[in-house]
């Protein structure tokens, strides 16, 4: 399963094509639109998000809330467009007295976007590498959430800092599973913990007083999972390159760790490497703990897949940070309109997505891909298969 998504930030719309969508998965609208609901929450978002008001509309692929094994169209509406009919028009000639963007923003993608270009209007550039765009990958990874559903595995996430406010936990990649969505959902960033949640809050609040901006760390979390996805044979096999591709292509991250992370570097081997053993109760092999966040050698071990993401504070800033007038070439403040102080806790609800495709593909790649209820009686014999190999 895979998808293509386009639009701008200020278009009419962002639209989404998922194609090797399997027939026979029911597919909740409304659960899409949670999930558009939860991107645009959050403690910390800017004045966009009183504007939009996300949902999706299918135009291909589903009848009578089951996909039919073509191609699924998703689209979610920009109501901005109404402001920026003239700046973004499709056609026509650019209107008398057109503002251009040329004071690109440092840590944007304004500048090094114009000049692979060749453009003098950044506002090319930043239309599409805005982080508008994402309400179309969440849109479209609703089929990637449901297809998993259906087998049993559930992506969340959580945001465990902002800051210099960190949610402090007791062998977190174990216990992360205890956390329910409703605990992270009513946090008002997306928090199980109350206290870290106000330490959290007031670390955005301080940003906000210094009209700055601020990121901190998240964690994707994957439960139900078989052993043996993905694969050890070749590097575009294994599950955590791939992983790493998709967390990465998501604007503004800059840090991805599986597990322990960079606290491997820090550790002997014996303090590192989760010890195996036969849980017979349940007829199949275990560990008796998940330093390695559910990934051995590029492949699921079965027990919770975590990933901990780093997210950068966004580059737009209302106390703009010096740059280059690309006209006059004069030293200039960088451009600046309407953004968030904080988007942490949206940003983990675009990675629950691109986890959610990666781990679709590679139960596609090892069940098959037609419709489900195929690849629902391979899994059940490969499930199966293993109870009889811990014998």
């Amino acid at each position: 399963m895979r998808y293509v998504f386009a639009g701008e930030s200020h278009g009419p719309c962002l639209t989404a094509i998922v194609e090797d969508v399997p027939a026979g998965l029911r597919v909740s609208e409304s659960q899409i639109n949670s999930d558009l609901a939860r991107r645009q929450s959050g403690y910390g978002r800017g004045g966009r998000q009183s504007i939009e008001r996300d949902t999706v509309q299918v135009t291909s692929g589903i009848r009578f809330g089951k996909t039919i094994g073509s191609p699924v169209t998703l689209t979610v509406r920009n109501r901005d467009w109404e402001n920026w009919t003239d700046r973004m028009a499709v056609f026509g000639e650019e209107p008398e007295g057109l503002v251009r963007e040329v004071t690109p923003r440092p840590g944007h993608a304004d500048l090094v976007g114009a000049l692979k270009t060749n453009t003098d209007d950044c506002r090319n550039i930043l239309e599409r590498s805005s982080a508008r765009s994402t309400a179309a990958r969440v849109a479209a990874a609703g089929i990637a959430r449901e297809f998993l559903a259906d087998l049993g595995v559930e992506v969340f996430s959580y945001v465990n800092r902002i800051g210099e406010a960190e949610f402090r936990e007791e062998s977190p990649f174990v216990n992360c599973v205890n956390y329910t969505p409703l605990d992270i959902e009513t946090s008002e960033v997306r928090c199980p913990n109350a206290q870290a949640t106000r330490a959290m809050i007031a670390e955005i609040e301080r940003a906000k007083a210094e009209r700055d901006t601020i990121g901190g760390t998240f964690r994707v979390v994957a439960t139900g999972l078989v052993p043996g996805l993905g694969g050890y044979a070749t590097a575009d096999d294994r599950l955590t390159a791939r992983l790493g591709q998709a967390l990465f292509s998501i604007q503004a991250m800059k840090g991805v760790e599986f597990g322990m992370g960079f606290e491997v570097a820090r550790r002997l081997g014996s303090e590192v490497h989760d010890p195996i053993v036969l849980d017979r109760e349940r007829d199949c092999f275990t560990r008796t703990s998940n330093n390695a966040g559910g990934l051995e050698g590029g492949m699921t071990t079965g027990l919770p897949l975590v990933a901990t993401v780093a997210m950068k504070p966004i580059p737009t800033l209302m106390r703009p940070l010096a740059t280059v007038n690309m006209d006059t070439l004069e030293v200039a403040d960088a451009s600046k309109e309407r953004s968030d102080v904080c988007a942490v806790p949206a940003a983990a609800v675009v990675a629950e997505g691109e986890v959610a495709f990666v781990l679709v593909n590679a139960y596609q790649e090892m069940f098959g891909s037609s419709c489900m209820s195929d690849i629902k009686a391979n899994l059940k014999s490969y499930k199966a298969r293993l109870r009889t190999m811990s014998r």
